[in-house]
């Protein structure tokens, strides 16, 4: 089960740009076809399982008790898939899913453990979720964001000692959840970005609203992409192109022609790519942390898979694996001392693997923000190899991370 990234954006992303499920085309002015997806690009992950792709709820408000209600309807649904095709039930069962997924994927795969456990309803053969460049703790994520840009050559020393003021700002934020501003918050301001608050004068302001650990990582990041030329921040390799960084046209003309909507029985409601509303509504979610039941999920043998594209900044792999190193479980000795393999793909060298376990942090080389998008076929073979349990084969052990 695919679960859609829920910050606003459309699960048909998943469908079209990211699995190559379905291609979207039109002819350019000379002619010539246009594709989301280009066909050798397009490996049809549903030839190799079963595949439901889970968009989020448009009725939801972000809270915990949404969140709980939200799991339950999430199980709902599988369970009355189950109902429909029994056949289905002794199946394993693995939940993937992408960026803002970061923070279901923990909650779901707890919560249908927690069920199992308690014999509650129909068994779910759940083994293992995956979570690619994803948001899971932000605490520890977001403070990567300087040193990311700086490794990468996207900020100069002095612009990195300039955003990296902001990093105890933040994490006090975080502590209050990101949902209150308080006087202790821009004091703090004061005390550690006082230049930074002399070139941005109505930094006061975004202290003094809602959801102020959001906006204290917003404005690092905008600062970031300005000073490294406008960079698209799911792949700094490219330059943003629209209010997305990439162009959801072709997609959007499709999915709300007529027909299609009829087939699709969503009547005359309006396809977007991103709802503005739906985005809003996430912002208190945005920075809870999500790490805190996966333990659990790792000491009963529930496997964790967390891979990130090399290019991505907003989710980068630098923050994605200190998270993983940081969690607390029984190997995490043993996993942080493990070596680092090379995945190979073709003979060719496609990320770089650490796992002992359970748990596996693969970063993939030559992928910005969306790895299935970018590297599909290191993508399906590494789905591929994972749910076989022989992820770590055709590699050879070398240095361990040097960031950790």
């Amino acid at each position: 089960m695919e679960i859609g990234k829920g910050d606003g954006a459309s699960s048909e992303e998943y469908i079209v740009l990211r699995r190559g499920l379905v291609q979207v085309c039109h002819r350019n002015e000379s002619g010539a076809w246009k594709c989301c997806v280009t066909l050798t690009k397009n490996l049809h992950f549903d030839k190799y399982y079963n595949y439901v792709v889970l968009g989020m709820l448009l009725c939801l408000v972000s809270s915990l008790v949404a969140l709980s209600r939200l799991l339950m309807e999430i199980e709902s649904f599988y369970l009355e898939k189950l109902i429909v095709c029994p056949e289905l039930a002794k199946n394993d069962f693995y939940i993937t899913g992408e960026s803002y997924a970061g923070h279901y994927i923990p909650a779901f795969a707890a919560r249908v453990h927690r069920g199992n456990k308690a014999e509650d309803g129909i068994h779910i053969n759940l083994k293992g979720s995956a979570i690619g460049n994803g948001l899971t703790d932000p605490a520890i994520q977001y403070k990567a964001y300087p040193d990311y840009a700086l490794d990468m050559g996207l900020i100069k020393k002095t612009d990195y000692s300039l955003i990296n003021k902001l990093v105890p700002v933040c994490e006090f934020a975080i502590k209050l959840c990101g949902n209150f501003a308080s006087e202790m918050a821009s004091s703090l301001l004061y005390d550690h970005s006082l230049h930074i608050y002399l070139e941005f004068p109505n930094f006061k302001e975004l202290i003094f609203t809602p959801h102020s650990a959001f906006y204290i990582i917003r404005f690092s990041l905008k600062n970031i992409i300005a000073r490294a030329g406008g960079i698209n921040y799911y792949d700094i390799r490219k330059k943003c192109e629209g209010s997305l960084c990439y162009d959801f046209s072709n997609m959007e003309t499709f999915l709300n022609k007529k027909s299609v909507r009829d087939a699709l029985g969503v009547g005359n409601i309006e396809f977007i790519s991103c709802s503005p509303t739906m985005y809003q509504a996430m912002l208190v979610d945005w920075m809870r942390n999500l790490e805190v039941g996966i333990p659990a999920l790792l000491e009963d043998g529930v496997k964790l898979l967390v891979y990130a594209g090399e290019y991505d900044l907003i989710c980068n792999w630098l923050g994605n694996s200190r998270w993983v190193h940081a969690m607390q479980w029984s190997g995490r000795k043993e996993f942080v001392a493990s070596p680092e393999v090379p995945f190979v793909v073709d003979g060719s060298e496609a990320g770089v693997l650490k796992t002992h376990g359970p748990l596996g942090f693969l970063k993939v080389h030559d992928a910005g923000h969306m790895v299935p998008m970018d590297q599909p076929k290191a993508a399906l073979e590494m789905l591929k190899r994972w749910t076989k349990g022989s992820l770590a084969e055709g590699g050879k052990a070398e240095k361990l991370f040097a960031e950790m």
